[in-house]
């Protein structure tokens, strides 16, 4: 068995690593108690940009409360996006039912000639299934026992992941009176000239795909803050960032989230709540770690 060179440390042995390292800590009895409910290794991602790994020391001032606090501050971002995403992701499964029945068939979705790609059809079909049987919801069950095993497309999205929504956007047939196009109304920007335009399947797809990534990162419990996200959104010229950052981050993927607003009217509050979070947490959070320009809310206001 491979030996790792680390070993297990104690909660007392942990919140003497930080001594030793240079942090100043006001209470080791209440840093052992953070530590036994967050856990060492999980804080230590909230302190990545304290530390001098050359000489194994926190910078000078570097205070446990302080990281704490920004790990306080991640937590409450991460319920707040939850919370929004879940909104954008109820209407969306909304305005593709909206959007698939205009063919007129409840059970549209096993008519592969309104895709694209056969192959693809087929491959996201097979994912389709997957996820209705593990479904335990009572319409589920409702449609398997009176409806010959049929399900509605109206039931079906509800119990898709948001990963194989994209999919199955991503492969709608194209075109004047097809599904996408009406799907892409609901989410028109204006154009650089002051015009209405639907975005293209590429661009609405990489938003929801990005968006999907974030969810993902908030149900789990990972850290948001100062973290590269591996997703590339396709952002709008007036929104870019210049020069470009080296790698996505939290800025694009709210980006991502506004272009697919549920409405105006609950973006606002989420950007109203969002600047409020950042001024609270002021003099622990740095703009740059989230990628967010100095002029970042004229970006995500509607």
């Amino acid at each position: 068995m491979y030996q790792y060179p680390k070993q297990i440390l104690t909660l007392s042995q942990q919140a003497q690593s930080y001594i030793d390292a240079g942090m100043a800590i006001t209470s080791r009895a209440d840093v052992e108690k953070v530590l036994k409910t967050v856990g060492f290794y999980r804080l230590r991602g909230y302190s990545f940009h304290l530390y001098d790994n050359a000489a194994k020391k926190y910078i000078p001032g570097t205070k446990f409360e302080d990281v704490l606090r920004l790990y306080q501050f991640d937590q409450d971002l991460s319920f707040l996006i939850f919370s929004m995403i879940s909104k954008i992701e109820v209407a969306l499964r909304v305005r593709l039912v909206e959007s698939l029945l205009i063919h007129g068939e409840p059970l549209v979705l096993q008519d592969s000639s309104i895709f694209k790609e056969k192959k693809l059809y087929w491959q996201n079909m097979s994912t389709v299934a997957s996820e209705i049987a593990r479904s335990n919801d009572v319409f589920i069950k409702h449609n398997f026992n009176n409806h010959d095993g049929e399900v509605p497309v109206w039931a079906v999205v509800e119990v898709l992941s948001f990963g194989t929504l994209s999919k199955i956007i991503k492969n709608l047939k194209t075109g004047t009176g097809s599904s996408y196009s009406i799907l892409a109304t609901n989410y028109r920007y204006k154009s650089q000239k002051g015009n209405l335009v639907n975005p293209s399947q590429k661009m609405l797809t990489s938003w929801i795909q990005g968006i999907s990534v974030l969810r993902n990162m908030c149900a789990h419990n990972s850290r948001i803050y100062n973290r590269t996200i591996h997703t590339t959104p396709e952002i709008l010229e007036v929104d870019k960032i210049t020069p470009s950052p080296a790698h996505n981050g939290l800025y694009q993927i709210l980006l991502a989230m506004k272009y697919l607003r549920s409405s105006d009217e609950e973006w606002t509050v989420f950007v109203d709540a969002f600047d409020k979070l950042i001024q609270k947490n002021n003099g622990i959070i740095s703009l740059t770690a989230m990628n967010l320009p100095t002029d970042w809310k004229a970006h995500l206001s509607v």
